[in-house]
């Protein structure tokens, strides 16, 4: 991804509110454009990482989880923000991952305008594809601004998804334990 153009984008954040008929002389709305620039930047830059993974020298088959890990992004529809919590987890295969990578995986895919199913289908598409392990589960819950402070103003209502891989999708007895284990405590 190229760097941001902050410069451009507080031209563009003066002009934007200008132009929705805010002014911009009072002195809390003066830097208004620079804030929102920077704001905008950091929303929109995922943090680099590598993925740091270690042999399965143990044999670990059982359930690795991860939970309550916090998600935020962009709804791609209407550039307003989302949020919750996610439960991410695996069967291991021949490697493990580093566990604080697991949240990593989610800031880097939600660090983009996203809808919520496709952020959960490619941090579960990624953790297959480049740890292969045994089955992949991810689930969100998230509260979408889009739908809670404008259309349908449905104050406190959540969206869940989940994308199950390998045995997580195919083996009822794995799937059932990844959902009893994986849910989430709070949004």
């Amino acid at each position: 991804m190229p760097a941001p153009d902050l410069a451009r984008a507080e031209l563009a954040a003066g002009d934007f509110l200008r132009a929705l008929g805010v002014s911009l002389e009072s002195e809390h709305l003066r830097a208004t454009p620079e804030r929102m620039a920077r704001a905008w930047a950091e929303l929109l830059t995922p943090r680099e990482f590598d993925l740091t993974t270690f042999p399965n020298e143990e044999g670990y088959d059982e359930m690795v989880i991860v939970r309550d890990i916090p998600v935020r992004s962009i709804c791609e529809h209407h550039l307003l923000p989302f949020s919750g919590r996610a439960s991410i987890g695996y069967l291991p295969g021949e490697r493990i991952v580093g566990l604080s990578k697991l949240a990593r995986i989610m800031e880097h895919f939600a660090s983009r305008p996203q809808t919520q199913e496709r952020l959960t289908k490619q941090v579960a598409q990624w953790l297959q594809d480049n740890l292969d392990p045994e089955g992949v589960g991810v689930i969100i819950a998230a509260e979408h601004s889009c739908m809670t402070l404008r259309g349908a103003q449905a104050t406190g209502s959540s969206t869940l998804t989940s994308t199950l891989l390998g045995r997580l999708r195919d083996d009822p007895r794995s799937r059932q334990e990844f959902l009893a284990l994986a849910e989430l405590t709070r949004i």
